[in-house]
């Protein structure tokens, strides 16, 4: 007999489902399956189909961004940018006053042509054979200098005179002898006989010199009339009154000599040579240069002959009535040549009190901008800039970019972009503060200087430091 363990007896099979209960179950299933399909197709449905009142919330724009800017310290500094040509700081047109009723001045030589440059002392053309000399000064000429004469121009053309080496030694401003002997020996240097002051002066000085003479000889016999009375020789017998009598003569004889010598000597002073007002131009600085020839040997002396630009080279812009009201004298500007990368700083010059017409060229086509206007601004306020150094002689004609510095604070000043200051319903100026957790302050603020899209602001009875983000508008 053996010690083997038998296993055991497999489990009976479950006894069959009867098809009823087959039947039930799967009814049951679907039951539940078709449960489920109804359950998503509402959940589908609910989040297709809304309600009005839930479409016109959907429907309405999302909330707004805020858009801000810092708050911040900063030197404000307000400019106006132009267009500017660059020019010479005066400009002459030269136009001759010679000839006479019975003849047309007419130019016999031209010396220079356009571009040259011109030195003190030069003769720039000949009209009717009479020099037209370019000298240093700042008073143009309005009258003709004559001996006698006195004033500011006369102690200017001295001092030309003087520069070229013809010294007078008179008083300064007054046209005496020496002032005539220089002008004679300044016009020989040239090869020219200076004008004399008047056609009759020879006459007059001829006629002056004799009424000396003339009383000098009466003296003299009155003299010898009063001698031979007081020995008892003369015709009238040498008694008390024959002696006062001739001695009376001699007395009178003496005031006719020095009547006669006053006359002479103002005849000396008025007479002589003269500088004309159509032969000198006085220019500004030299060397000056020749911007147009405008006639030519033989042709009648008319309008302008010669333009000739002189001193230092400066920036001639027009400024609107709007920009007038910015811009004074004195205040800083930045000169840029782009076309040759040079800039420079300088001041404002001058700017017109009127409105003027800026020049057109000569050829120019009616509505075309002039060299002067670059922006076509038209009648407009005229300011002139120099700089500070000397331009580079190469800017000269060029139209740079100008940009005047019309305000500025002298340190940082608190400041907002100028779209975060806006005035409330009552009346009161602030900014809108943001603040970290998203909330918002209302500060009221006094506005003060403006420049380059930012204004001064001053908080008042609240903070305001550097750095806090303040709303200059909203975005999508």
């Amino acid at each position: 007999m053996s010690d083997q363990i038998e296993p055991p007896d497999p489990p009976p099979p479950p006894p069959p489902v009867p098809p009823s209960v087959r039947k039930r179950r799967r009814l049951l299933i679907e039951t539940l399956a078709a449960a489920l399909l109804v359950t998503l197709a509402g959940l589908g449905a609910a989040r297709l189909i809304k309600s009005p009142g839930q479409a016109l919330a959907d429907a309405a724009p999302p909330a707004p961004s805020v858009i801000t800017a810092k708050v911040e310290r900063r030197v404000l500094v307000d400019t106006v940018v132009l267009r500017g040509l660059v020019s010479a700081e005066q400009t002459v047109e030269v136009t001759p006053q010679v000839g006479t009723e019975d003849a047309a001045p007419v130019v016999t030589a031209v010396r220079v042509k356009p571009g040259d440059p011109v030195r003190a002392g030069d003769v720039l053309i000949e009209v009717s054979g009479r020099p037209v000399f370019a000298l240093p000064g700042r008073i143009p000429v309005y009258r003709d200098l004559r001996p006698g004469s006195e004033g500011a121009d006369v102690r200017q053309l001295q001092a030309a005179l003087r520069a070229q080496g013809f010294g007078s030694g008179d008083l300064a401003g007054t046209y005496g002898e020496g002032t005539e002997a220089a002008v004679r020996s300044f016009y020989a240097a040239a090869g020219y006989e200076p004008l004399p002051a008047s056609e009759e002066d020879d006459e007059l000085l001829e006629q002056a010199q004799d009424a000396v003479t003339e009383a000098r000889r009466a003296l003299r016999d009155a003299e010898l009339v009063l001698a031979a009375t007081r020995k008892g020789q003369g015709e009238a017998g040498s008694g008390p009154l024959a002696v006062a009598q001739a001695a009376q003569a001699v007395n009178d004889r003496r005031e006719d000599g020095a009547k006669a010598a006053q006359k002479l000597a103002l005849v000396r002073r008025q007479t002589g040579p003269m500088v004309s007002a159509g032969e000198l131009v006085f220019l500004r600085g030299f060397p000056a240069r020749v911007d147009g020839v405008h006639v030519a040997v033989g042709t009648k002396a008319s309008g302008k002959l010669v333009t000739v630009s002189a001193g230092r080279l400066v920036v001639k812009s027009q400024l609107s009535p709007q920009q007038r009201d910015l811009v004074r004298r004195g205040q800083r500007v930045q000169l840029y040549a782009e076309l040759l990368g040079i800039s420079s700083r300088g001041k404002v010059q001058s700017v017109s009190d009127s409105l003027v017409q800026p020049e057109q060229p000569e050829g120019s086509e009616s509505g075309e901008p002039a060299p002067s206007d670059p922006a076509g601004v038209g009648d407009a306020y005229e300011m002139v800039a120099a700089a500070t150094e000397p331009l580079d002689p190469k800017t000269a004609g060029q139209d740079i970019r100008v940009t005047v510095v019309a305000a500025t604070t002298r340190a940082k000043v608190l400041t907002v972009p100028v779209a975060a200051v806006s005035a409330g319903a009552d009346g009161k100026t602030a900014v809108t503060v943001v603040v970290a957790d998203g909330s918002r302050r209302r500060v009221e603020v006094r506005p003060g200087a403006s420049g380059d899209g930012y204004v001064q602001v001053t908080p008042i009875g609240a903070t305001l430091r550097p750095g806090d983000q303040v709303v200059v508008g909203t975005g999508p």
